[in-house]
């Protein structure tokens, strides 16, 4: 994915960060997700604003995610976060971080003392702690979103036409990515149970259908303005071809349905 990345803006980059802030964020929110539910594309929604932070994923340190070079470094980890912390909070003291379930897991599992210090930043036992989940309502457009991504390494639009062997309709890639989706999702319904926080809900295709109330809705429930004269300029997220995905859709849900049939239970 590195490799596929090369010469793209993905919004890591140094040049599209704030003012370094002086002080600690006076606000901190968690946005909460999972695989293509669309919060790439809300997390810029958020960002443009300029009074919402940039939450991007700033705890992505897969060796094919955008901190590659600090997979195996707990100090480089460390700096990043501290760094961020510094660079990507608005003017307006507001730092957002999107996750998903699985990059808490592993960050636990190889860095548990970092995960205390974001948790701490983000989630404070004194204080406000502030989530917000976006989520997908067309779960059978969502898997297929996710298992040809995961197929293909093609998640962005502006990886598409790069020379690649067609993709093969798999209902085995289909179905571990419904499972996928599934999993992530309760990871999340378990921590917020835990903490016992209900988070502010969104859905993606109301994200998509007004992009400003939903970033609206967001800052109010931060309690902070949105003021126009703020807004940044960042990179644009472009929607990507659909291809054969539709085919794909019709074809996973006319199997999962022959399977439910013969079980009894429900489909999507």
């Amino acid at each position: 994915m590195r490799e596929l990345l090369e010469g793209i803006d993905t919004g890591y980059e140094g040049r599209f960060d704030f003012p370094s802030a002086a002080e600690p964020p006076a606000v901190t929110y968690l946005l909460a997700s999972v695989p293509r539910a669309g919060s790439t594309l809300f997390s810029h929604i958020l960002w443009r604003t300029g009074c919402l932070g940039a939450p991007l994923e700033y705890l992505n340190f897969d060796p094919a995610g955008p901190y590659f070079f600090a997979a195996n470094s707990a100090d480089a980890q460390r700096e990043l976060w501290r760094s961020v912390l510094k660079r990507r909070t608005s003017p307006n003291g507001v730092f957002g971080l999107k996750a998903f379930p699985t990059q808490l897991q592993a960050l636990q599992a190889r860095h548990p003392a970092l995960l205390a210090e974001v948790l701490a930043t983000m989630l404070p036992r004194a204080g406000p702690r502030r989530l917000v989940y976006l989520r997908r309502r067309d779960r059978l457009a969502q898997t297929v979103s996710l298992a040809r991504a995961a197929m293909s390494g093609v998640w962005r639009k502006e990886q598409e036409g790069r020379e690649a062997a067609p993709l093969v309709y798999s209902d085995e890639a289909l179905a571990a990515a419904e499972r996928g989706i599934a999993v992530q999702e309760d990871l999340w319904e378990r921590m917020f149970g835990d903490l016992a926080l209900e988070p502010l809900r969104l859905w993606h295709e109301d994200v998509l259908a007004d992009p400003a109330a939903a970033a609206g809705r967001v800052a109010a429930y931060l309690g902070v303005a949105i003021d126009p004269a703020a807004a940044v300029a960042i990179p644009e997220i472009r929607k990507q071809t659909r291809g054969d995905a539709d085919a794909w859709a019709e074809r996973y849900a006319a199997r999962v349905e022959r399977t439910a049939r013969e079980k009894g239970t429900r489909t999507f």
